[in-house]
C-alpha cells in the first residue's frame, strides 16, 4: 500500500509516517519546505521518501497525486495555530491552508480514486453544554477562524464523495425562471392587478425529492440522503418549512399555469447540455 502523507513536517504526519515504516507500508511525506524539516530524531520519517508540495497550488496537487497515484492520502498538513489565525493579515493564507489545501487534495483523491483521510477538530463545534459530541452531529457552530476554515475543509471533503446530503423538512414547488418570464409578460399585458402566487405545477415536493429528481434525470449515480434542517445545521439564515403556495387566483384570473416543476427541469438539463 503506497500512502502519501501532507504535512510531515509536523508531529501527526511525522508519526504517521512512522508507524507506515513499522508496518511496513510504502509511506511518501510531503510539506511545503525543499526537504524534511520536521523533527531530526534518527526515526524512519527522517529517510524516507520526501516531495516538496505547496497545497495551496491546486495545479501542483493535481500534478503530484495523479503522477504518484497513492493507494491512500492522509491529509495531517493544517494552519493549527488558533490565535494568529485570527490576524486579519494571516486570515487569507489559513483559509488557503485549511480549506482551498484540502479541497485541492479531495479534488485530485477523486480524480485518482485514492482514498483520504481527512483530520478535523473538535473546534467545529462551539463547545456549549456538557453532552459528548457524536462523530455525526452537524450542528457546527466555529467560534474562531481556525475553526471555521477546518470546517470548510472537512466539508471540502465530503462533497468529494459519490453521497449528498438535503433536507426533507422544506416543503415547496420549484420555480424556473424561463416560465415565470413568460407568465411576467403575460400580466403586463393585462390590468388584472393584485397578488399572486407562481411557481411551477407538479406538485409539492422536499428539497430532497427535488435533488432526487435532478440527479435521476442527470444519470448520476450518487446517492441523495435525506436529513432534517436540524440535522443539516449549516445555515446561517433560517429557512421555512412551509413555503406551499396557493396558485388558485392565477387560474381564476385567466393566466396560464406553468408547466410542472418535472418539464421545467427536462428543459432546464438540456439546456444546459447545448
Amino acid at each position: 500500500m503506497k500512502v502519501f502523507v501532507t504535512g510531515v513536517a509536523g508531529q501527526l504526519g511525522h508519526d504517521v509516517m512512522n508507524e507506515l515504516a513499522k508496518r511496513g507500508y510504502e509511506g511518501i511525506g510531503t510539506d511545503i519546505a525543499p526537504e524534511y524539516s520536521g523533527a531530526a530524531d534518527g526515526t524512519a520519517v527522517v529517510s524516507m521518501p520526501y516531495v516538496s508540495l505547496d497545497i495551496t497550488d491546486a495545479n501542483a496537487v493535481d500534478r503530484v497525486i495523479c503522477e504518484m497515484k497513492p493507494d491512500v492520502v492522509v491529509h495531517c498538513a493544517a494552519w493549527t495555530a488558533v490565535d494568529l489565525a485570527e490576524d486579519e493579515d494571516k486570515k487569507d493564507k489559513v483559509h488557503a491552508i485549511n480549506a482551498d489545501g484540502t479541497a485541492n487534495i479531495a479534488k485530485a483523491c477523486k480524480k485518482t480514486g485514492s482514498k483520504m483521510v481527512y483530520i478535523s477538530t473538535d473546534y467545529v463545534f462551539d463547545g456549549q453544554g456538557t453532552t459528548p459530541w457524536t462523530p455525526d452531529c452537524k450542528d457546527y457552530k466555529p467560534l474562531n477562524v481556525y475553526g471555521q476554515t477546518k470546517l470548510e475543509g472537512e466539508l471540502a471533503v465530503s462533497q468529494t464523495h459519490d453521497t449528498v446530503r438535503v433536507v426533507n423538512d422544506q416543503i415547496g414547488t420549484p420555480t424556473y425562471t424561463y416560465d415565470l418570464a413568460r407568465l411576467l409578460v403575460d400580466m403586463n399585458e393585462t390590468e388584472k392587478y393584485g397578488y399572486y402566487h407562481a411557481t411551477n405545477e407538479g406538485g409539492y415536493i422536499s428539497w430532497y425529492d427535488f435533488t432526487k429528481e435532478i440527479y435521476h434525470q442527470a444519470g448520476y449515480k450518487t446517492a441523495v440522503l435525506p436529513v432534517s434542517t436540524e440535522e443539516y445545521g449549516l445555515s446561517k439564515a433560517a429557512r421555512p418549512f412551509n413555503s406551499r403556495l396557493d396558485k388558485s387566483k392565477l387560474v381564476e384570473a385567466g393566466f396560464t399555469p406553468l408547466p410542472t416543476w418535472q418539464d421545467a427541469l427536462s428543459r432546464y438539463l438540456k439546456e444546459i447540455e447545448q
